[in-house]
């Protein structure tokens, strides 16, 4: 049995293009991450990081012309590992919505529009639950409702009659149905109101103590996993670029791009404070540029950083007992003259606590 803080995930030099050839483009390149059972790991960047090619290439659910390149991902359930790049379709069906769910970017577009809550949530029991009779589906699919805030006489609705919250809570119930280890959440609160954002990830919060499954939360909102991730991979241009534990991260970043994006949205305690965001824009995956590709839009960028890339390490100057942490920049190399901001001697936000 496996335990609450054990590995459940773990993803090495996952790669993933769209194409094939010398016009290949390469989504994802390189990527490692770690998820232990009952931890909350949140991947941020922009639209266009590789965010959700990454999470769907954990899950098997690229569609062509996607497909994953190297790398393996291990998955440590209570049956075994399994390494999901080489799972077959049989292995694959076995363990997904069993043992790994996903929750969708848009609820009203994952949700058949011409079928009931009722008979989509019961489509996933009576397709891995087979011992259960019609009444005992329909019960267990109430009971999913009441369990993220919905009453079970919206089993008859179509998602059409919801509000975009509630279709949101259905997946998730759905997701939750067969008490899988890993959820996987693909920006689930986008285009909800501040207020319905907040009662569902406080939901979801409260029903991952319940059951103990881990969650690998993907948004391009990072104040938003400040708040609820234990770990944080921030993406850039198909590569993490910095992961550390989320209050280490927000107190002193150590890659400029993870520090423009913490300087890009407001606080809502303490001091005013100038935001200053991140100039230009996110490079064109086609003809990406040499060496470091975020050397265009960094203030920091030498002439070593447009030759070399530079590769994910320990920082230089890492105090000794700090928890585990990751960056892909130059200014971290022993030696290297490291901005006060990005080597943890200033704060880079005050402390909201």
């Amino acid at each position: 049995m496996i335990r609450a803080g054990e590995p459940l995930l773990e993803v090495s030099g996952l790669c993933v293009d769209y194409g094939s050839g010398d016009d290949a483009v390469h989504a994802v390149i390189g990527a490692d991450l770690a998820l232990r059972r009952g931890e909350v790991f949140g991947l941020a960047g922009e639209s266009g990081s590789g965010k959700s090619t990454l999470a769907y290439a954990i899950a098997r659910l690229l569609r062509m012309p996607g497909a994953i390149t190297g790398g393996e991902v291990v998955f440590r359930h209570e049956g075994g590992a399994v390494n999901l790049v080489n799972a077959g379709p049989a292995q694959l069906r076995e363990l997904r919505w069993n043992q790994l769910a996903v929750v969708l970017q848009s609820a009203m577009h994952a949700l058949n529009p011409v079928l009931t809550i009722e008979f989509q949530l019961t489509d996933v029991l009576k397709a891995h639950r087979p011992d259960l009779d019609r009444a005992a589906r329909r019960a267990c699919a109430g009971e999913l409702l009441k369990m993220v805030g919905i009453a079970p006489d919206r089993l008859a609705s179509f998602p059409h009659e919801l509000s975009g919250g509630m279709r949101q809570r259905v997946m998730i119930a759905m997701a939750l149905a067969l008490q899988p280890q890993l959820l996987i959440m693909d920006e689930p609160t986008t285009a909800l109101d501040v207020v319905t954002q907040r009662e569902i990830l406080n939901e979801l919060m409260d029903l991952r103590t319940e059951f103990g499954f881990a969650v690998l939360f993907i948004t391009h909102d990072l104040s938003l996993l400040i708040e609820i991730a234990d770990t944080i991979a921030v993406m850039y241009a198909g590569r993490i670029v910095e992961s550390a534990p989320a209050g280490d991260l927000y107190l002193a970043p150590r890659h400029p791009y993870s520090y423009g994006l913490l300087h890009s949205f407001p606080g809502l305690r303490g001091p005013v404070r100038r935001m200053t965001g991140i100039a230009g824009s996110p490079p064109d995956l086609r003809k990406p540029p040499t060496g470091c590709v975020f050397h265009p839009r960094c203030g920091y960028a030498s002439e070593r950083c447009v030759r070399e890339e530079p590769s994910l390490a320990t920082p230089a100057a890492e105090p000794a007992g700090t928890a585990h942490r990751v960056v892909a920049c130059w200014l971290h190399e022993p030696g290297a003259a490291t901005p006060a901001e990005l080597a943890g001697l200033a704060p880079a936000l005050e402390s909201t606590s």
